[in-house]
């Protein structure tokens, strides 16, 4: 089915072009499709992973051809648009190297050698070589782990500062300078049309890392920030600004997208947060091991008022026969494990540490997809010391209702700056936000449903955070509606059954 918007006939169309020649018409399939206040004939798209075309944990060929800028760029193209440059990957396998060392894996797979399907790195040797610039203008220049203000970082794609950790590989290979700016590169290309979609990764690391990071509201100095940190809001919006400014000095105009609320990608949403399941025997095993914490180190804590009664009370550890709630590190607790090696406990350094900050998941935290490699697995092979049951998750593996309330705040903060910088300098505008939530509630297209379920819904790829070629395409379709309702265009939409979702093979590293 062709979604697109169909104006006008073929035999119309001829009169309609010679009424007005200035409009940079295309005919195609009897279609006729119009520019309308906008000038597509130099897109420049700048961004992060999401714009580079990023999936399944790597840039690769395949996923930077099915990028949504260059899907955008396709649909420009039937109203005058310009060539589409991509700083293609060398391969179709994502891995980078740096004089000859590899440095990025290689993208993942879905392989079911090991009995049922899951994701894996597909085997080869990579072969793209950071080192080797490459040079011309660029259109696409999504950089993968670039947050707001890396865009404006002189040095951010100095060659010599990538083995340091210093610079970001990808823009290494196409910066004009290693003083070069993402933002100075862009503006240098004099656009006529710009996208724009920056700030996920200012809360993403943050949020895929557990929250091991520093929420840094008020801290004004980009440069002391950790990778796994939160921006401050003032400084992204600042940052916005500036990137909104040079971007629109000469362009016709432009579309910008908002950051999704990271409770939405199967990243958080796959690994159920009771995830344990136990039969009776096990769970009286386990609870036995727990009586003297809950009956007499708890209460004990709370009339000596190191901790409140509440506290005692959430972290009380008990399993039940069926499905179990993890036991997780929880730093928000109060660390009590120098108090239990001390009397009256008088508990081993390690029973102590275990005990420390233990308590068990609720409905509201989310447990990463990186938790699914370690839960239930034992420690040094002790069948008592499992992960996620008697041994507690570490912080890096769930997101607290405190540590999502973060991200909450600093994303709905960056949000707002972006729609009203949007308003006010008339851009087009994506709620990536509300489409993503719409997405997990399924999208019907020709051929099924687009969902955000991991593997299965077609939406995400397999890293869990990066969009797929249909997902990307459905992205597409979101900006191509903005743009239209913006600008007076009539640009087609794509369908996105024609796209690709996870990749099959068994041909994997092993």
């Amino acid at each position: 089915m062709k979604n697109y918007i169909k104006y006008i006939g073929i035999s119309a169309c001829a009169a309609l072009m010679s009424c007005e020649p200035e409009f940079d018409n295309s005919i195609a399939d009897n279609e006729v499709y119009r520019n309308g206040e906008a000038d597509f004939t130099n897109f420049v798209s700048v961004g992060n992973s999401l714009t580079a075309g990023y999936a399944d944990n790597a840039l690769y060929v395949q996923g930077q051809e099915n990028s949504f800028p260059n899907i955008l760029a396709q649909q420009f193209e039937l109203v005058g648009g310009g060539e589409f440059i991509q700083p293609l990957m060398a391969d179709n396998l994502g891995g980078l190297k740096f004089n000859g060392q590899i440095i990025s894996g290689n993208r993942l797979v879905l392989t079911a050698l090991s009995g049922s399907p899951a994701p894996a790195p597909i085997a080869g040797e990579p072969s793209t070589e950071v080192t080797n610039k490459l040079s011309g203008p660029i259109n696409n220049m999504g950089v993968p782990g670039a947050k707001s203000y890396h865009l404006v970082a002189e040095g951010y794609g100095s060659t010599a500062g990538v083995p340091l950790g210093e610079s970001n590989p990808y823009f290494a290979r196409f910066s004009s300078s290693d003083n070069a700016t993402v933002l100075g590169d862009a503006v240098a290309q004099n656009p006529s049309f710009f996208s724009l979609w920056i700030g996920n990764n200012d809360i993403l690391g943050f949020a895929t890392s557990g929250g091991v990071g520093v929420n840094q509201l008020g801290n004004l100095d980009p440069s002391t920030y950790g990778s796994n940190d939160i921006t401050d809001p003032n400084v992204f919006a600042s940052v916005y600004s500036q990137l909104i400014d040079g971007l629109s000095a000469n362009a016709s105009g432009g579309v910008v997208f908002n950051i999704p609320d990271v409770t939405n990608i199967p990243f958080f949403t796959t690994v159920p947060v009771n995830a344990i399941p136990l039969d009776q025997a096990t769970a009286d095993l386990l609870n036995s091991q727990f009586v003297a914490y809950n009956n007499q180190i708890l209460p004990g804590l709370a009339q000596m008022g190191v901790i409140s009664v509440q506290e005692a009370q959430q972290r009380q550890v008990n399993f039940v026969a069926g499905q179990n709630f993890v036991t997780i590190q929880d730093e928000n607790l109060t660390d009590i494990s120098s108090i239990l090696q001390g009397p009256p406990f008088n508990l081993d350094a390690q029973t102590a540490a275990t005990l420390g900050q233990v308590r068990q998941a609720t409905e509201d935290d989310l447990i990463p997809l990186t938790a699914s490699s370690i839960l239930g697995t034992t420690v040094n092979n002790n069948p008592t010391l499992i992960n996620g049951v008697s041994v507690p998750l570490g912080d890096q593996y769930v997101l607290t209702v405190a540590e999502q309330e973060m991200v909450s705040e600093a994303q709905q903060a960056y949000n707002s700056t972006i729609e009203a910088l949007a308003e006010a300098n008339n851009l087009a505008f994506v709620d990536v936000d509300q489409v993503l939530v719409e997405v997990s509630n399924g999208i019907g297209f020709d051929g099924g449903v687009l969902t955000s379920d991991f593997v299965t819904g077609g939406a995400f790829s397999l890293d869990g955070v990066h969009l797929t070629s249909r997902g990307y395409a459905y992205v597409a379709n979101q900006a191509i509606m903005a743009i239209n309702a913006q600008y007076g265009s009539t640009l087609p939409m794509v369908n996105i059954g024609d796209y690709g979702t996870v990749n099959l093979s068994d041909n994997i590293a092993q």
